[in-house]
């Protein structure tokens, strides 16, 4: 997968509407979420045919929105080339094949379908043609449409997929309907990888994601999440975004391997952290080291606790002073049956 990093998941700064129709506001957040370690910065490409004119008969002012927040063509090409300036990636969710043949012309490095087009077959095909990787979002999806839209990839040669695991509700309402464990799920049913589409509100979920193994996140982002607008509620502020990128790095990392690994660095703080055997008392030259001579105290550079059953009923072949470490050099070398009392 081309634009995946090998050393971190690949963190989606969603902007989407959040300019609020204001390319200054577009820009701002561009250069927000490079400022705070996103890998991209992605938009959403509509126009008014979005929804049947009947559905906005019925929905006064949707239609007002729909266009007040759309992104002309050239608006868009010109956010493109301040990604480009900015040094974050660019990419856009298209809705129709026209706005996909327009955004595969800026050269994005991945094509992402919402989870509205899971099960357009046409608009898959039309991304697959690209030669671009797909990100898929999965909300609303069953295992069977999952699986019919790979097929549908996978009929035209197109393998180059990574499915986000979504719940397609703005915020879910209740934790219990996110299943993160989808995330596994998925990978193992369907051999892809597999990221995650955030739309709660915080970040500990998406956080939680990144440790399940997610090699994608994306989430909504704003510079206010008070502004007026479809999204800003469920979005993550500059100080949650950069908190995203840098758990995107930092957890893979920590999560490391199954294999047991006791490091140079803890072997070192082991000599001064572990306990070692120390004389509970003065001991006498000839005495018999019974478990009332010995006491364990820091550091760890003498004989182990579990290893005193070696000193035990041994002679001791020099006097020592109380709260000394002890040696093998300072007993006999075969346990004594004669010697001084203690």
């Amino acid at each position: 997968m081309r634009f995946l990093k090998d050393d971190h998941a690949y963190v989606i700064a969603e902007i989407g509407a959040n300019h609020n129709g204001d390319m200054e506001q577009a820009r701002a957040h561009i250069s927000a979420a490079k400022a705070a370690g996103a890998d991209a910065a992605k938009f959403q490409s509509w126009g008014t045919g979005l929804f049947a004119q009947s559905f906005y008969d019925e929905n006064a002012d949707l239609k007002e929105a729909v266009a007040a927040y759309a992104v002309a063509e050239s608006d868009m090409a010109a956010l493109a080339r301040y990604c480009g300036e900015t040094e974050i990636d660019f990419a856009s969710t298209p809705c129709s094949a026209p706005e996909m043949a327009a955004l595969d012309a800026l050269d994005p490095p991945f094509v992402k379908i919402a989870s509205m087009d899971l099960n357009h077959d046409r608009m898959l095909i039309d991304a697959a043609k690209t030669g671009r990787p797909i990100i898929l979002s999965t909300g609303f999806s069953t295992l069977g449409e999952i699986e019919h839209a790979l097929t549908t990839l996978e009929s035209v040669g197109h393998t180059d997929t990574v499915l986000l695991h979504c719940i397609a509700m703005y915020p879910p309402s209740e934790d219990g309907l996110i299943n993160l464990r989808n995330i596994e799920m998925l990978q193992d049913t369907f051999g892809y990888p597999v990221g995650y589409s955030d739309h709660t509100i915080g970040i500990e979920v998406t956080l939680a994601a990144i440790a399940l193994g997610a090699v994608v996140i994306e989430k909504h982002f704003t510079l206010d999440k008070t502004l007026p607008g479809w999204d800003h509620a469920v979005s993550a502020d500059p100080a949650d975004m950069a908190i995203i990128a840098s758990a995107a790095r930092r957890i893979p990392a920590a999560l490391g391997s199954r294999r047991r690994v006791v490091s140079d660095g803890e072997r070192q703080n082991a000599a001064v952290m572990r306990r070692s055997i120390v004389a509970a008392r003065d001991i006498r030259s000839g005495e018999i080291l019974t478990e009332e001579h010995l006491e364990f105290r820091r550091p760890g550079t003498g004989i182990s606790p579990n290893d005193a059953g070696r000193l035990l009923g041994r002679a001791v072949r020099r006097d020592i002073a109380g709260d000394t470490l002890l040696s093998d050099g300072d007993v006999e070398r075969a346990p004594s049956r004669v010697g001084r009392a203690a």
